[in-house]
């Protein structure tokens, strides 16, 4: 799963990397968790957004908000199927905008906090997907990771880790008139091409109002 992540990069940066011509305003990230604002890329007409949107998707159907605490991830392999994930897969899908993540790791009695990273702290994408809920005024809008087996890297800490995709694979996944299933579903898979850092970090991360550079200090 991908419960935890970091965004720590300038928006410069950001804005060259995911070629958005503008980013909201936000404060560095050190420690992100379900239902904080996270940045999203997304198609808007033939040009990309970055928007904030919650963390943990609301279905536009659903009853109530509350069910957006359950929804911070969505299996790759049951994403086309699920109700909740469906509609989003085939015409609402997005760049959930990242640096690192967080995975914790059973020692003894305890939990080892460890954040994964690529070797050069560059911010990457993992696949996500979007919805709005207008059972709210303004209507909220709303997103889910895709989570996958873990790659080679990071096996050793945990079983799943968020889909990382490949930029030359970004246009494709934000068309929303791009409907191939099976096409889609090949993109959502264990990245291997980056070279990844795990590196143990202290318990100080596990509360969730903790931020600032401690958060990530091996």
């Amino acid at each position: 799963m991908c419960g935890r992540f970091t965004l720590r990069t300038p928006p410069d940066v950001l804005m060259e990397a995911f070629d958005v011509a503008a980013l909201p305003e936000f404060p560095l990230r050190y420690n992100i968790a379900p239902t904080h604002d996270v940045l999203i890329v997304r198609a808007n007409g033939p040009d990309r957004e970055a928007v904030l949107v919650r963390w943990g998707l609301i279905p536009f159907w659903a009853k109530e908000v509350s069910i957006g605490s359950r929804m911070i991830n969505a299996r790759s392999e049951s994403v086309s199927e699920k109700p909740a994930f469906r509609v989003p897969f085939q015409k609402r899908r997005c760049l959930v905008v990242a640096d690192g993540y967080y995975e914790w790791r059973a020692e003894g009695a305890r939990k080892q906090p460890f954040l994964i990273h690529g070797d050069d702290d560059r911010p990457f994408a993992m696949a996500g997907l979007w919805d709005r809920w207008t059972g709210s005024e303004p209507p909220t809008e709303s997103c889910t990771i895709i989570t996958t087996d873990s790659n080679a890297a990071t096996r050793a800490v945990h079983d799943r880790m968020p889909v990382i995709l490949d930029a030359r694979d970004y246009p494709r996944w934000l068309d929303p008139d791009f409907r191939d299933t099976e096409r889609l579903a090949a993109m959502l898979i264990p990245n291997e091409s980056m070279a990844w850092r795990v590196d143990p970090v202290s318990s100080y991360v596990n509360n969730v109002r903790n931020q600032g550079p401690r958060c990530v200090e091996p």
